[in-house]
């Protein structure tokens, strides 16, 4: 691992379900302290993209690589799995992940939430992590629902506790699958405010996100995915403001009617 090694690596990946080819030799870097979106219709692999880069999903072909080092694999193709699970569990410690649906633990306070997985995986001490999952929730503009059950708070408010519990496992990089889509627009906004100021504050960020307005804001750089390649990529001012391709001046024209 060197400074200089982008936090995620992705090389010429390959995923299939069966015989659908969901990923068909997609490579992309995540610079640290950078924001990559990934933007692109429903099924063009951008979440399966996401969850192969925090090996929740087990790829056939190409080169997973965290800070320098490369994920080690054994088998080939629909049998390929990593060969080293130390390795897995040490780089998805280190790559907190943010659902579209919370998943927030029912039966635990939004604290608790925050704290298990610092607590009982990472075996960190609890005080210094129930410090820390204090000033999270604070830092995302949930301080005073600690002690209340996840079913007491609002959309919005729960996926900013599952932002607090990312962050609470001090990351490399924070994955964000999809993290408005199952809100109303109000609620929406009380968790783009969240997601700005993380990139403000330069952390390094994979959002997959249908919001194009957010991918615009806080974007170094945007990768639009179509039936499983990359069909364009760069600067958000390029992707949006003159896009080259026909598939991409289609899709912005679709969102944005």
């Amino acid at each position: 691992m060197t400074d200089t090694a982008p936090v995620i690596e992705i090389r010429d990946l390959h995923k299939s379900y069966g015989a659908l080819e969901v990923l068909k030799g997609v490579s992309m870097t995540a610079p640290r302290g950078h924001v990559i979106s990934l933007i692109g219709s429903s099924g063009s692999g951008k979440s399966t993209l996401l969850r192969c880069a925090n090996l929740l999903e087990d790829s056939q072909q190409g080169d997973v690589i965290f800070e320098g080092e490369a994920v080690t694999w054994r088998g080939k193709a629909h049998n390929r799995h990593p060969a080293d699970r130390a390795q897995v569990t040490r780089i998805r410690t280190n790559l907190s992940m943010v659902f579209q649906q919370f998943n927030l633990w029912s039966h635990m306070t939004v604290l608790q939430n925050v704290m298990e997985a610092p607590v009982t995986v990472m075996k960190r001490d609890p005080a210094e992590v129930e410090a820390k999952a204090r000033d999270y929730l604070a830092k995302v503009g949930i301080g005073d629902k600690c002690d209340v059950w996840p079913a007491q708070l609002s959309g919005g408010q729960q996926q900013r506790a599952a932002i607090a519990r990312a962050l609470c496992m001090e990351p490399r990089a924070l994955l964000f699958d999809e993290p408005t889509s199952a809100l109303d627009p109000e609620l929406e906004q009380e968790v783009i405010r969240v997601i700005k100021a993380l990139a403000e504050e330069g952390r390094t960020m994979l959002i997959v996100t249908h919001d194009m307005a957010l991918a615009r804001d806080v974007s170094d750089h945007v990768v639009f995915l179509h039936q499983g390649k990359i069909e364009e990529e760069g600067p958000p001012s390029a992707l949006f403001g003159t896009p080259k391709s026909t598939r991409l001046q289609q899709f912005l024209s679709a969102v944005s009617a």
